[in-house]
């Protein structure tokens, strides 16, 4: 499994603030640097930015929303950051939230799974440069996209539920998940994604998933830490459901939470199941002002090392 950083704009900074992040963590040896696509820098233009600034670190999206961008529009801005960076981008796109999408922006969730199929039969070919006709409910299509030096990125679709995990499966490279941890991942996320993709003759997916790292030596204070990161996302009901599906009573329990050979056992936990990704976002403990280098000197460790066998 390999080892890879989730890069927040949170508190805000400056560009060259965030692109030396984006070199630091190449220098560390991590193997991803995952790109926030929140209220502020916009995901794959920062990529653009980074790839002239790096020369290794694959370079992610988490996760790019589908809906406000047309898959035509989406296919030649990922092409363009991915000529930009020598074609080191992992594309992630997800349907956001019921929440952002018609009460921010305004615009029809009503039918987020067929959304989502006719979007990847767009944007796929698109990226592979072939040409695409397609008539569907949500697209009509009849074009070719080409950005000279561009290779088809790997596409990943942040997936949660049993129907998402199957387009994942079926029509992408794989699945970003977030606040999945083991039982989920064990019992839902991993099969669901495996068995899709056989079905459709595709290989073994990819499966990244994103969880908050706190190596610590107060446990309590490290739990609070994430708790405090979580909360308000763990809110949201796509990512309920999944705690539930877990059986965390609370988001801070399926955090990676306490000393390096602790947080290390879980990591080998994930691997085992089938996890290829790590995306680590770092909270650092109350009291504890060296616990976030810590933790990512720890990861960073494991990256140089090769990842984490499960």
């Amino acid at each position: 499994m390999q080892i890879g950083l989730y890069l927040s704009n949170v508190p805000a900074r400056p560009l060259e603030r965030v692109l030396k992040r984006v070199r630091g963590a190449e220098e560390d040896g991590f193997r991803t640097l995952w790109f926030s696509q929140l209220y502020d820098y916009e995901a794959l233009s920062l990529i653009a930015l980074a790839g002239q600034a790096t020369s290794r670190i694959e370079l992610g999206t988490w996760v790019v929303p589908t809906y406000p961008r047309h898959p035509t529009a989406l296919a030649q801005q990922a092409l363009t950051a991915q000529a930009a960076s020598g074609n080191r981008l992992a594309l992630a796109v997800g349907l956001s939230h019921k929440v952002v999408i018609e009460k921010r922006l305004g615009l029809d969730y009503g039918r987020p799974v067929r959304h989502m199929r006719e979007y990847l039969e767009v944007l796929r070919p698109l990226l592979q440069g072939e040409e695409v006709e397609h008539q569907g409910q949500e697209f009509r299509v009849r074009l070719r996209v080409g950005v000279p030096g561009a290779e088809p990125p790997p596409l990943l679709l942040a997936a949660l539920g049993p129907q998402m995990l199957g387009l994942a499966g079926r029509l992408a490279d794989g699945a970003a998940v977030w606040l999945g941890g083991p039982h989920y991942l064990g019992e839902l996320a991993v099969p669901r994604l495996r068995e899709a993709a056989e079905r459709a003759g595709r290989p073994p997916p990819r499966v990244v998933a994103g969880l908050p790292v706190c190596v610590c030596d107060s446990e309590a204070a490290g739990r609070a830490a994430v708790a405090e990161m979580v909360t308000q996302s763990a809110a949201l009901p796509s990512y309920r459901a999944v705690l539930e599906r877990e059986g965390a009573r609370n988001p801070e329990d399926v955090g990676l939470v306490g000393s390096e050979s602790k947080v290390r056992e879980e990591l080998e936990r994930m691997a085992a199941l089938g996890v290829t990704d790590f995306n680590a976002v770092v909270a650092g403990a109350g009291g504890e002002p060296e616990s976030a280098r810590r933790t990512l000197d720890f990861l960073a460790g494991l990256s140089r090392d090769g990842g984490v066998a499960g």
